[in-house]
């Protein structure tokens, strides 16, 4: 990740400080190694989650959008991969409607000095559009925003029309073993018991929807083992949750291009 490392200044002990208490102070979805050796306590370990998206190596010359940036993560790796252009797009994580805020993206910018060089916009997925966007963009990620969409079609579509290449989808799926097109779906939490979760689509029902909506090609880079969910799902069983929920919840991710 992007940093302005102090540990050479003098002060650095004070600035380390101070970037530790106010990181305490607000919510954090995303861990982001800021300056001083400070990382902030997220919910995901973003480090370990990265290598499974099979980003490329460079984004040197190309204009990235982030669909659903939360804490900012991706957008701030975009910058590290050489990306001209960055724009972080959220609205459910930043205006209240959820357990984020918009000012831990906006601390993280500011503390890795990347004000000038990631944009943001306060738009929710169902309004992406280029002409909402001011144009479109070479690489759009799209991570873990799909499944808690209501409509995921929709969205899906136009994140395919702001998109000028590559667009990097990561998902809730399940199923994969069907040999036909299929999607559950999760009323109120029996989702991980979160009632934002609402569908996961087997891997041939996201890349004939990703055909669909304008992609020629598609290469899954990756496909949480079934070995895992297994494990996953005993352990589940052993905390007193459902095991078919565990088993069942897995995660894709799929290159979607165009040209």
């Amino acid at each position: 990740m992007p940093s302005n490392d102090p540990g050479t200044d003098t002060s650095s002990g004070d600035i380390t400080g101070d970037i530790a208490s106010q990181v305490a102070a607000l919510p954090w979805y995303h861990s982001i190694d800021l300056p001083g050796g400070v990382t902030t306590p997220g919910v995901v370990h973003n480090a370990r989650v990265i290598p499974r998206l099979r980003l490329p190596e460079s984004y040197a010359g190309k204009s990235v959008l982030d669909i659903g940036a939360w804490d900012g993560y991706y957008s701030f790796d975009a910058v590290r991969r050489g990306a001209g252009d960055v724009l972080a797009a959220d609205s459910f994580s930043w205006d209240g409607r959820g357990w984020g805020s918009k000012a831990s993206f906006e601390f993280a910018r500011r503390t890795l000095g990347l004000d000038g060089r990631v944009r943001d916009q306060n738009i929710d997925p169902t309004e992406l559009s280029p002409d909402a966007l001011g144009g479109t963009f070479d690489i759009v990620l799209l991570l873990g925003v799909l499944y808690h969409l209501e409509d995921p079609i929709g969205v899906l579509r136009r994140a395919a029309n702001c998109c000028n290449e590559l667009l990097v989808l990561e998902t809730e799926s399940t199923l994969n073993w069907l040999r036909f097109p299929a999607a559950r779906v999760f009323p109120g939490a029996e989702l991980n018991g979160d009632p934002t979760n609402w569908y996961q689509y087997n891997e041939r029902a996201l890349v004939g929807l990703l055909k669909e909506v304008g992609f020629t090609s598609t290469t899954t880079v990756y496909r949480y083992p079934l070995y895992r969910r297994f494990a996953r799902a005993v352990r589940d069983r052993i905390k007193g949750k459902p095991f078919r929920a565990a088993f069942y919840s897995s995660r894709i991710v799929i290159h979607a291009r165009k040209g």
